[in-house]
């Protein structure tokens, strides 16, 4: 399973990117509106910094004419953005116009909350779907049981859309997306941070560093 950072934070990206351990990153306009660099500008940046992977740009359109135009806008700021569309009616009809244009700019179809809302993605011509699993958990149903319906369901109709398990609210959620085959989990740098930690690591670190001090005392002795 690939990991992408969901952030717009320079920092967090070039911290993580400095681990070895992720694949790609996605933003959405709440994520961007945390940072004090305009629009495009932070976009190119990231996409710089992310060269070769893909980078999420979500569009704020609600009518399929002006997603698939603002897609094309975005899709110029690099050659690694990937355009978010909602998974609404409108969503379905620009990502199939995207899909079939010249540009066949690639789509992440967002906010995705069932299997069906996964297969039209999928069909529309989505490169990504992204079932958000905190959401799905908060209103009492199994959003890492939702992310393993969808992988089976692609795999079995033959659907090359690829997984994201968004809205990873902590480290138990990764492992467990994993668990169920999901292609992709977007983790905010808070989680990925915390899944390189434990306190068993930290113990074994210390009685590994206090036992070779004693060495080095000995030795001096």
């Amino acid at each position: 399973m690939k990991l992408f950072l969901d952030t717009a934070n320079i920092e967090e990206i070039e911290e993580a990117l400095s681990w070895g351990v992720i694949s790609g990153v996605t933003t959405n306009p709440t994520l961007v509106s945390k940072e004090k660099i305009p629009f495009k500008e932070l976009v190119k940046k990231i996409c710089s910094i992310m060269e070769g992977y893909p980078v999420s740009v979500e569009a704020v359109s609600t009518n399929s004419s002006e997603m698939v135009k603002e897609a094309k806008e975005l899709a110029q700021v690099a050659p690694n953005v990937v355009v978010k569309i909602p998974m609404d009616k409108e969503g379905l009809k620009a990502v199939y116009e995207l899909s079939k244009s010249p540009e066949k700019v690639p789509c992440n179809v967002t906010l995705v909350f069932s299997v069906n809302q996964a297969l039209l993605a999928a069909t529309a011509g989505a490169r990504y779907v992204s079932p958000f699993i905190g959401r799905v958990d908060d209103i009492g149903w199994d959003g890492v049981g939702l992310v393993q319906e969808i992988v089976q369901t692609f795999e079995i109709q033959g659907l090359q859309s690829e997984v994201i398990a968004a809205s990873i609210r902590h480290p138990r959620h990764v492992h467990e997306v994993a668990a169920v085959g999901s292609h992709i989990a977007t983790l905010p740098f808070s989680v990925l941070d915390n899944m390189a930690m434990h306190p068993l690591t930290d113990r074994g670190i210390e009685k590994f560093q206090k036992d070779w001090e004693k060495v080095q005392q000995e030795n001096l002795g």
